[in-house]
């Protein structure tokens, strides 16, 4: 308790030096762009929470975050397997690298035009959008952690007979994690992204969708506060991923700590 405690007053210092900064700087804002952030934040509950269910936090929030956790599972799921096979064997690894690398350097905003035409304008082609962009982190970093398995450990494991699924689940898996998960944190951060990107186009919810409207129909205090919301789910879905890690990699983290201490 006495080390969660500085930790967590070191984790939100900077951002309330930063709204007091912005609240004070834009206090006396006349600008029709910036306006004061006290007007947005009084802007912010009629806009989000209030209606009950037809609330936007409801019609808006909710979908986007639907979409982003079935395209974000998707690209884990998809990426973290092609990267077992991938890396598990350098015949196939030379075949698709190539491949891989042309895919990799392709935006995926350049994709949404393409995805709409093969998948129309509905969640399949939002979700389809998350999964094209997230993939590739996890997938690379996932044979790259293939890759790097100490071969010692792998003599070591065939000569007890730990192999196939056993050794995946024991040993590959185990040996890769960190890698893995560095591939997911940076798949997070693009899932947001292309989850506000793929609304835009063509939708009739979400929060892409409503801070277009806000935007177009000129209503900047609620553009802002979409804004607002966006970094908030960013940042919550940030603090959730560095629990689990946390936790799946507590003997990683336990064994860098006793490296630190020698």
């Amino acid at each position: 308790m006495t080390r969660i405690l500085p930790r967590a007053a070191q984790a939100v210092a900077l951002p309330i030096v930063l709204l007091a900064i912005w609240w004070w700087t834009s206090a006396s804002s006349d600008s029709f762009y910036f306006p004061p952030l006290s007007q947005i934040v009084s802007t912010f509950p009629e806009t989000w929470l209030t209606g009950g269910s037809h609330s936007r936090l409801v019609t808006d929030v909710l979908p986007s975050l639907a979409r982003l956790l079935v395209g974000y599972t998707s690209a884990v799921v998809l990426g973290t397997a092609a990267g077992l096979l991938i890396g598990s064997s350098p015949t196939l690894r030379g075949l698709t690298e190539p491949v891989l690398e042309i895919f990799r350097a392709i935006p995926p905003p350049a994709t949404v035009p393409l995805l709409v035409a093969l998948a129309g304008i509905d969640n399949l082609m939002k979700v389809l959008v998350i999964v094209f962009g997230c993939v590739w982190p996890i997938l690379l970093n996932t044979v790259a952690g293939v890759r790097a398995v100490d071969p010692m450990l792998t003599d070591t494991a065939r000569s007890y007979r730990i192999n196939g699924l056993s050794g995946i689940r024991y040993l590959v898996l185990r040996s890769a994690s960190p890698q893995i998960m560095t591939g997911m944190r940076q798949g997070l951060s693009i899932a947001i992204i292309l989850m506000v990107i793929s609304e835009m186009f063509a939708a009739s919810n979400g929060l892409g969708f409503t801070v277009v409207q806000f935007q177009r129909t000129f209503a900047v205090p609620e553009m802002w506060t979409g804004i607002i919301v966006l970094g908030l789910l960013g940042v919550t879905l940030s603090l959730a991923f560095q629990a689990a890690e946390r936790r799946l990699l507590r003997w990683y983290f336990g064994l860098r700590q006793a490296h630190r201490q020698e």
